[in-house]
């Protein structure tokens, strides 16, 4: 048999970057967002790992970005998922908080997990372990997953080499923060000599960067504003991404419909939602997070909009019991 491979492939925004196992049990980490599907294909088949061989998906967790393969595989060629059993339960009963995509209006498209993963498992690829360790934090059921030999970390949203995933207090819990602290403890008692994120480029020094992540969220608690504006912000690119941006006349109905616009302008900023959205639009041009483009506000990340045909899809947990593919 050839030599077994770990393969990082760094994607662009609404995709989250994924991680290919090449081995005797090809196995892919992640699955990008549902509308890159097809360019997800073309890149494992580039290493020629045909969709057909294709043995396992492991999410780190179960946002869009990271789950929106998912179905593709599933359905067209049998393809079992794996996650944290916590993420697992929601998604199978088609719970409406599974993805949390109710709350940020992010379109998921039905799966279930068949493989329900805990902290200390084990992921064998053929000539190689996986061993699961539970980072909670960027959400309840997040894992990283660590292979010894190369001594390589896969770590989702946990942290990124010039940033940190985003924290979600109204559905993570107010101690995510603390939780965050705790997954990078337990990381760092890990020899790693390489690490892959799920946004951005790899990580070749994991050690100063776990710590630099360490000292953000440190910092974090004692100035809860600060998670509070770098969620709206990470969210609220994502949604002008997806929707290749907003026309100015269209923002304000949009922002009032959103949960997470809702609560964080109440609660975070105790704030009516109407006072909190100037705000917002100018915290993000202020920061350099959008940038008005005619009459539009667009995300400054680069990404690659979705198709439109994926634009007009509106599906969520609460549909998928609907779809005969989940009967």
């Amino acid at each position: 048999m050839k030599k077994s491979s770990i393969i990082f492939y760094e994607r662009k925004f609404p995709s989250a970057n994924m991680v290919m196992i090449k081995d005797q049990f090809p196995t892919l980490i992640d699955s990008g967002f549902g509308s890159d599907v097809k360019e997800t294909e073309q890149l494992i088949k580039k290493n020629s790992v045909s969709p057909e061989d294709l043995h396992l998906v492991v999410n780190t967790h179960y946002h869009s970005d990271h789950v929106g393969g998912n179905f593709h595989f599933q359905k067209n060629y049998g393809v079992q998922v794996a996650a944290h059993k916590w993420e697992a339960d929601l998604i199978n009963t088609c719970d409406t908080e599974a993805c949390g995509a109710e709350w940020l209006d992010q379109p998921v498209e039905p799966y279930r997990v068949d493989i329900k993963l805990s902290n200390n498992d084990e992921i064998n690829t053929g000539s190689r372990i996986l061993k699961v360790i539970h980072t909670p934090g960027h959400t309840l059921g997040h894992i990283s997953l660590y292979e010894p030999e190369e001594e390589v970390l896969i770590c989702g949203d946990l942290f990124h080499k010039n940033d940190l995933g985003w924290i979600n207090i109204f559905r993570e819990g107010v101690s995510s923060i603390q939780r965050s602290l705790e997954s990078l403890d337990r990381l760092s008692q890990l020899r790693i000599q390489l690490a892959y994120s799920g946004h951005g480029p790899l990580i070749d020094n994991p050690v100063e960067v776990i710590d630099a992540a360490r000292k953000r969220f440190e910092k974090w608690i004692s100035a809860p504003e600060k998670v509070s504006w770098h969620a709206c912000k990470r969210i609220f690119s994502f949604t002008l991404i997806i929707k290749n941006g907003l026309e100015k006349e269209e923002i304000d109905n949009y922002l009032l419909e959103c949960g997470w616009f809702q609560d964080f302008a109440r609660y975070s900023f105790q704030l009516r939602p109407e006072e909190f959205i100037q705000p917002l639009i100018d915290e993000m041009i202020r920061s350099g997070a959008a940038s008005w483009h005619k009459n539009y506000l667009t995300a400054s990340a680069p990404y690659q909009a979705p198709h439109d045909q994926w634009l007009n899809k509106n599906i969520k947990p609460k549909d998928w019991r609907a779809q005969s593919y989940l009967s």
